[in-house]
Order: structure tokens, then sequence, then C-alpha cells
């Protein structure tokens, strides 16, 4: 494995420091949580710390009261704290906003108001959230929560056939939208997918019953009558400075539903507790990001997924922080717009993915040149394992071999991170590409098979051995599935014994460093050999022409599987068959001769989502002359058409 890199003389690792505490979070365990659980405010606290009578539905501070309202906006009121900026608000077409946690209490009351006396939301309705990256979306959420509502966010760049889906399986009677949004200098008109959704599930026996709509254009959309209303006009009808207290709210009642896609079947509606998800994320992000009264935090996800609901809402409002919230795509309407902004605003912590970074980097180091990245102290990368490569980049070209890379592992499914270093406690050595360990109280191990520990450097599957309080709390109307899904492959309920397994594939080194291959099905059999796709796109990348590459699986008659490889380039480079010879030629040096792929495709553009994640789905259905389904969520559908050319051309020479 790669050796760990030093740091400057402003960063002393501490691996010991860091281990003795997370040793000590493990040798009482319930007593770990309960003292980090008393750091927030409860109305009453819990009788249980940790319910275990019914695995795997295990149940977080039994008998708590809360509300997650309570730490991220009520404690700042009234003191020097309420003053300081909660959000920076950045829109593609320039426009900026300033919210203070001030500000943002009253409209949250306000809005609180609007939902409850105007609109009829009470106590465990779910409502469905379809906007952009706009303040009104946290707003919504922590307003809905205020009352003792669920939220479902669904992210705005699913259709309205998905959108239905989700409404119809959360039954929820409020869709909150906005008229629409800039994307890459476009108007997406968000309005018009509620209408159909709207529809749909009316088709399918759920009656929505209102939608409000925020006014982000300019308000050119068709409304219906006694259904449709005006956000901005309902808020004028609500009084100026209304409080709506925070509802008393179970530690196990859910605060919201979150739907991830599984690789068949419905999307599965995640549901997070009240009491367990607050307390996991509070202590999560401070571990995570060292969090600092003068900082200025940046996740540039989208709040959309559980990145945004953890790490732009709640965790950070929970800790007072200033963040930057930003609207548009990264890449436009320039390369550097996002250094632009890390520049004008001075970021401390930037957090991102690693497809985003390979994005950037593919434009090349002039866009960085000239841009003052001198504020930042700590990076993140999220999503997916971060290609050495592109670590090193992130580290050398904007951390300026200062930064430490925070890499966090984990899931929509586990509320915050699992594997990640924890600059909050201790400054660990750092390994390009590797998630490092598990945060305190978390017990994470890899296993074969077999159920048997894995050997250091030998591959197995990512399992969790103990409950933790940011976990889900169950499928949303499906126990079945959240059982047969998560617990049933390494689990033996006759003996006791209950593992979750994320359906990760990872390894872990000779000093205990955890690294992520991908997920478990994301693997290739190649004559009987399993390999996991990352690893192949990890080799690949280190090439200097390449900028991005997904691997994917071609039947072949005598191996099984043959890695097809679809590949983007740098500025400066053209495709060739001798530039084709030479990847190969490198995957066979990193990996060896039995991962070389068939094929080296290029493209100019990869399949990606709004979010930056490539939809290898939509390669392999055409490989496999399949219907390529809803590609509404494309950052950019002329790469459909270019990939099926290169494609249908591919299939010919076999």
């Amino acid at each position: 494995m790669t050796e760990a890199l030093p740091f400057d003389e402003r960063y002393i690792p501490s691996l010991n420091e860091y281990l003795q505490y997370y040793e000590k979070s493990l040798d009482d365990l319930e007593g770990f949580w309960d003292g980090n659980a008393r750091q927030l405010k409860w109305y009453r606290y819990w009788d249980v710390v940790l319910d275990r009578s019914n695995p795997p539905f295990y149940k977080w501070f039994v008998g708590g009261e809360t509300n997650i309202n309570l730490n991220a906006l009520d404690r700042w009121v009234g003191t020097s704290l309420e003053n300081r900026v909660a959000y920076y608000w950045v829109g593609e077409d320039g426009s900026r906003r300033t919210i203070s946690y001030r500000e943002l209490f009253r409209e949250v009351n306000r809005f609180s108001f609007v939902l409850k006396e105007f609109i009829g939301v009470g106590k465990g309705d779910t409502v469905t959230l379809y906007l952009p990256m706009i303040p009104e979306l946290p707003i919504s959420m922590l307003s809905i929560a205020r009352i003792g509502a669920i939220h479902s966010v669904v992210f705005s760049g699913f259709s309205s056939a998905a959108l239905a889906e989700r409404i119809v399986d959360a039954e929820s009677k409020v869709v909150v939208t906005a008229d629409g949004f800039y994307r890459r200098g476009n108007i997406i008109n968000l309005k018009e997918r509620v209408d159909e959704a709207v529809a749909m599930a009316r088709d399918r026996g759920v009656d929505v019953e209102k939608v409000i709509v925020v006014k982000r254009l300019d308000g050119n959309v068709k409304m219906h009558m006694n259904r449709d209303y005006w956000y901005h006009e309902l808020m004028a009808e609500a009084p100026q400075k209304v409080y709506v207290p925070p509802e008393k709210m179970k530690s196990t009642d859910i605060l919201f539903i979150l739907y991830t896609s599984g690789t068949t079947g419905k999307p599965k509606g995640i549901m997070h507790s009240v009491g367990g998800y607050m307390t996991y994320i509070y202590n999560v992000f401070k571990w995570n990001w060292d969090p600092r009264p003068e900082d200025i935090y940046w996740c540039a996800a989208d709040i959309g997924w559980i990145t945004g609901h953890t790490y732009i809402v709640y965790g950070p409002l929970m800790h007072n922080m200033t963040s930057i919230m930003y609207e548009g795509a990264p890449d436009y309407p320039k390369p550097d717009i996002i250094w632009r902004i890390v520049e004008e605003y001075g970021v401390n912590t930037f957090y991102t993915s690693p497809t985003l970074l390979r994005l950037l980097r593919k434009y090349g180091d002039k866009w960085i040149e000239n841009v003052d990245l001198s504020s930042l102290r700590i990076l993140g990368t999220v999503g997916e394992p971060i290609n050495p490569d592109v670590w090193k980049w992130y580290y050398e070209k904007i951390g300026r071999n200062a930064c430490p890379i925070v890499d966090t592992w984990w899931q929509t499914e586990t509320g915050a991170a699992m594997l990640s270093p924890a600059p909050g406690i201790a400054l660990v050595p750092l390994k390009p590409g590797s998630a490092t360990l598990p945060l305190p109280g978390i017990v994470a191990d890899v296993i074969k098979e077999d159920g048997s520990r894995s050997e250091p450097g030998e591959k197995g599957y990512l399992v969790v051995k103990e409950p933790w309080p940011g976990m889900l709390m169950g499928i949303w109307g499906d126990p079945d599935r959240y059982i047969n899904t998560y617990w049933s492959r390494f689990s033996d309920p006759e003996k006791g014994i209950w593992i979750y397994y994320p359906a990760d594939y990872a390894v872990r080194d000779s000093d205990g460093y955890f690294w992520i291959l991908g997920r478990a099905d994301e693997v290739l059999k190649i004559a009987g050999h399993r390999i996991g796709t990352i690893e192949l796109e990890d080799a690949i990348i280190t090439h200097p022409a390449v900028s991005e590459a997904a691997v994917v699986g071609a039947p072949d008659p005598v191996k099984g599987e043959l890695p097809i490889a679809v590949v983007t380039l740098k500025e400066g480079y053209t495709p060739s068959e001798e530039l084709a010879e030479e990847i190969k030629e490198t995957v066979r040096r990193v990996i060896g001769p039995i991962a070389t792929p068939k094929k080296v495709v290029f493209v100019n553009k990869l399949p990606k989502t709004r979010s930056g994640k490539i939809m290898r789905r939509i390669i392999i259905a055409m490989l496999h002359d399949r219907p390529i389904g809803d590609t509404s969520t494309l950052e950019d559908p002329s790469a459909v058409e270019e990939l099926k050319e290169a494609i249908e051309s591919l299939k010919k020479s076999f």
C-alpha cells in the first residue's frame, strides 16, 4: 500500500492519540454515545441509550425528547452568535444573498406558521421538497422538522416520473417546489415537472392537495386554483415576528425520509430518527472538520442527497458555522468558478466529490494559477473512492501540500461519515486513496465470503458489527426489505449476531487503514478472478493523458467478462490507437495482464448526473442492447448520443 504522506511543520501527525480515543469509545459504547448526546439540547433525557431488544431495528435514546431546531437554530438566538452568517448563497446568474442565523430563525418560524396554520401540515405528515439549491430549501427542511412533520427531499434533477414515485411511496399530500432555476445558462422549469408528477401520483391513488411554489425566476408558470400557492404570498400573510415552538419529538420519531436507488427494484425510502441522527452528525461534523468560529465552510454537494442534508444543513447549523451554498454547475460559466468562490469568500474547509475534482483537473492547472487558495485549511472528499492520482493533485495543487484531506466513506443509510480522518480529534498520517480508520464508536471490519476476517491486504467485504446512532431506522413501509438488504448476508440471528452489510468491497492494510474498492456489485469476474472496477479505473487514471475513466464488463465466452474502458482525455491529448495501447499497458503494469481492458473507448464526455456521478449503467445497457432507462438527471444529454455512437462502433469490432 501507499506510504503515508507527512504534513509540513504546521501539522503534527498523532496516530497514537487518535487510536487511544477510538479504543476508549469502544470500551463502553453506550456510555460513549450517552456522553456525546448530552452535549446537545433535549426537552427530556432518555431512559435507555440503546434498545437492542428487536434487532436489527435498534432504537437510540429511548424516552428522550428533542427537536433538531433546538440545536440548529434556537440555541443561537438571543446570543451574540445569532448575528453570525449562516449562509452565503451564490446564484448561477451572479445573484447573492447573505442570511444570518437570526434571519434564518425568523424565516423558519414564519414558514412553520404557514405550513401549520395555512396548509394544515401536522405532526407525522410527510412533505415532499422538490427544490433547487436555494435558501428556501434548508428553510423548508427546518420548518417541517420544527412542527414535527417529516420531510422527503427529492433531487431537483430527477424526472417527473421519479418525483411521482417518491410522492406516492411517501404518501405526501403537500409538495414544495420552485418555478424553476438556472443550469449552465439554461432555465429548468421545475413547476412543469411537478404538475406532471402530481397527475401521475393521482393516477396511482395519492392526491397532492397543496403545492407551494418559490419564485426563483419570473414566475411565468401555470398555477392551479385552490391547489397551488406562491411561497412569497403565503409568507407575506404570516406575522413578521411569529414564534412557533419546536414540537417535542421522541428521539425515535422519524426526522426525514430520503430515497436512494438500489441495484434492483424501486428506490428505498431510508428513514432517519430525530435523536440518533442529530447526535451522530453533530459529533461526526466536529470530528471531520475541526470547526472554528472564524471558519467559512463549503460542502459543494446538493441538498437533494444525504451529503447535503448532513453537511450543508443540519451539521454546520448545529455548530453555528458559516456555509457557502451554490446554485450552479461546477464549471460554468468558466472552469475556475469553484476556485473563484473559494477566493471571494475566503473558504477554509472545502468538501466535494472525486468526480468534480477529476472534472476540474481535466481543464488543466491554468485555471488555478491566478486564484488565491491560501485560505483553505481542510479539504474533503465524498461519494466514491478517490483515485490516488487525483488525491495527490488535490493535496498538492489545491491544498498546497498543507491541508489534510478528509476522505470520507459513508452512505445515505449511515447518516454521516463512518470511515475518515478526524482532524477534530487528531491528525493521523494520510495515505492517498485510503479513508484511513473508523471513526469513534464505529466497529468496522473487512471479512471474507464465509464471514471470517480478511487478512491485511486481502480483499473482502466491508461490514459494521455494532449499531451507531446515525444508522437508518429502516426502509419506509418495507421492514422486510430493510432486513434482506442490509442484515441478511453475514448475520446469524440464532446466535444473536447482527452484522450490517453496506455492499462495498474493501481491503485493510497492515496499518489497519481501510481502502474502499467500490461496490461489491461492481466487481468483474475475469477468468475466475474478482477485480473491482474502481481498481481498474484507478490504474487507468494514472496515465498522464487520462482525465476520467469508467470501466464496465463485456461478456466473453472464454473468460466470462472482459473490461471495457470508456475514457476522457485531458486538454492537449487526442485519441489514437497508440494511446489506447499505452493505457492498456498501464493497466498491465499496475494490476497485471488479467485486468487488461479488451477495448479502450474515447469520448469527450462521460454520462454523469448533475451531482457528478458517472452513470455506468448507461454504458452497460448500451453494451448489452438494453434500454438505457431514465436519463433526466444527466448533466449533459449530448454525452449519451456520443457514447452511443462510440459503443456501436465498438461492438462491430468484437
